[in-house]
């Protein structure tokens, strides 16, 4: 299938100094994501600091994401949460500006058993006539999407992908095996893409794509022509980079990264602050030695 294609980014919000969104650089950010490989975007992840954003700044980002690279690359709105309804009328206002899907995140925080999951996508599904990618990260959420709830899901025709970041193989490979052919894996962690693709996978939403998507993008190339000895060794390769990644909570890691490198993303919304001042300098070291900077 893959409809939104195999190197997903799940990209940054800049921030001017003052604390705004920075839209103009957010275009040029996007422009350099997909020039360097990625496929498609997802605005307003966790990555893009969402759960800071106000409803008309996500738009607005969003707007701004479309008319930079729409033409080249497909545009994925995260606008789940854990309100239906409010999922439903964001999803239905983001459409409005021709992205190209949605994700959806599992609810979090309120734990709903599985047959609410299902429910709860279903319902977006029915409302919102666009493809849509299922989101598990059931370290952040508290809730596990389980396999026959995904399964369930992937009878829906509009629902073509699920965005796994539970970190178990064993149920990712359960979930190819059962609806593959209905629904497209992504990894949610770009130290397990390799894996994931050898169990099934389409490709991963990566937070490393700000850095490398050309040799992530070369990475899976190779495993898609199965090619698995060749993929393995740049994966081996790029694995310090994705650790580096995740020294701390997502965005802080890529997007300090990013200002090492020139771009002028700015800081965080709170509660989101910056490295130390001996971890940045770790971190720094870190990057140097892996030629990212």
């Amino acid at each position: 299938m893959e409809v939104f294609g195999s190197l997903l980014t799940a990209m940054v919000t800049p921030f001017t100094s003052a604390g705004e969104v920075d839209y103009k650089v957010a275009g040029e950010l996007a422009e350099k994501l997909v020039a360097e490989g990625c496929d498609g975007l997802v605005i307003c992840g966790t990555t893009g600091e969402a759960p800071t954003l106000e409803r008309e700044e996500k738009l607005r980002l969003l707007e701004t994401v479309v008319e930079r690279v729409g033409e080249q690359a497909r545009v994925i709105a995260g606008t789940g949460s854990y309100n239906t309804s409010d999922s439903i009328e964001f999803s239905q206002d983001a459409l409005m500006l021709d992205v190209d899907g949605l994700m959806t995140v599992v609810p979090y925080y309120n734990k709903p058993p599985q047959e609410s999951l299902y429910q709860h996508f279903a319902t977006i599904a029915e409302a919102c006539q666009a493809p849509i990618m299922l989101y598990n990260v059931p370290g952040r959420t508290s809730r596990n999407l389980e396999v026959e709830t995904a399964v369930r899901l992937a009878e829906i025709d509009n629902i073509v992908a699920i965005k796994e970041a539970s970190g178990d193989l064993e149920q990712i490979t359960a979930l190819a095996a059962r609806c593959g052919d209905k629904m497209d894996i992504y990894s949610g962690d770009d130290s397990l893409t390799l894996p994931i693709m050898a169990v099934g996978g389409s490709g991963v939403v990566s937070v490393a794509g700000h850095l490398a998507a050309g040799r992530i993008r070369e990475m899976l190339d190779l495993a898609r022509n199965n090619n698995f000895a060749e993929a393995a060794r740049l994966n081996q390769e790029l694995f310090p980079l994705f650790k580096a990644m995740f020294v701390t909570t997502n965005p802080i890691p890529v997007k300090t990264a990013l200002r090492l490198q020139g771009w002028e993303v700015g800081n965080f919304r709170k509660p989101l602050t910056g490295m130390s001042e001996d971890k940045l300098e770790e971190f720094k070291k870190t990057l140097k030695e892996l030629n990212a900077l």
